[in-house]
């Protein structure tokens, strides 16, 4: 087992002296997936690696997504998504410019949503751009039984749509056909660790199915501040060659603005569960 530095409290942890490639030992990849699910975020320092070992290392750990947003995806490599407010040609080599960007979890609109990310720091701001994380599995926790028992069980309406007209270039017919709306359950539990953990975020989740509007709303709107109470948030100040790995289980995370004049391009995959993984909840 490698070592490891703590991140914060809850979650989180740096994984010492270990270099990503995209052909890593078995023994390599059992250990980081043994620390990627005891610790939810783990942070690699200092890497050089390339977009083809990127896809390769992140292959390891499940099929990868072809993001629905093609025009951003890498030319070479398209199960990398570029996340960038640079411009070619006159237009954005990524998404998500530069302005801020709201609390989410990645692809939970999908039927098979992501059990995890990894995102690489190629060009960054000299301040700014910050991304913090909010354990949903110690938010979870931490409920008034009460709260629990009502939620449990619950279904959540998760819209794409609605994330995109808050923070980023709507889609086109095409994409919005590929990513309706979708109703999952608002307590989700990990298919590792077993362990639950609120699935729900302010950026795309816009209901729960079945309640009264406005008591679906208060609800949200409660649990949306809950799970963003500084106990439960890391905040990470990103440095060249940083790689970060999350759990889309069980974390939900956001980025803040940073001034335009200055270039950020972040290369990220999608992991996606087993495909023979019956219930992803």
């Amino acid at each position: 087992m490698y070592a490891t530095r703590p991140l914060s409290r809850t979650f989180g942890a740096e994984v010492l002296d270990f270099q990503l490639t995209g052909d890593p030992r078995s023994e390599d990849t059992r250990a980081i997936k043994e620390l990627w699910a005891e610790h939810k975020l783990l942070l690699f320092r200092n890497q050089s690696f390339d977009e083809a070992a990127l896809v390769g290392f992140s292959r390891e750990f499940g099929d990868l997504e072809i993001h629905v947003r093609e025009e951003y995806l890498s030319p070479e490599h398209p199960e990398i998504l570029y996340v960038s407010n640079v411009k070619k040609d006159g237009r954005l080599l990524g998404i998500l410019a530069d302005s801020e960007v709201g609390w989410h979890y990645d692809q939970i609109y999908l039927p098979r949503p992501a059990v995890g990310s990894l995102l690489m720091a190629d060009t960054l701001p000299p301040e700014g751009g910050n991304t913090e994380f909010a354990d949903m599995c110690a938010a979870w926790d931490a409920l008034p039984e009460e709260t629990q028992t009502r939620l449990d069980g619950c279904l959540a309406n998760q819209s794409y749509e609605a994330f995109n007209k808050a923070y980023s270039v709507p889609t086109n017919k095409k994409q919005k056909a590929l990513s309706p709306d979708i109703h999952h359950p608002i307590v989700r539990t990990h298919p590792v660790t077993h362990r639950k953990a609120l699935y729900l975020c302010p950026g795309m989740t816009t209901e729960i199915v079945g309640w009264d509007p406005e008591k679906s709303a208060e609800m949200l709107d409660f649990l949306f501040d809950w799970t963003t109470r500084p106990e439960f948030v890391y905040s990470h100040s990103w440095q060249p060659g940083d790689a970060l790995m999350w759990d889309n289980a069980c974390t939900m995370h956001r980025r803040d603005p940073f001034d335009p004049e200055h270039a950020r391009l972040m290369k990220r995959t999608t992991i996606l569960p087993p495909a023979d993984l019956a219930v992803p909840f």
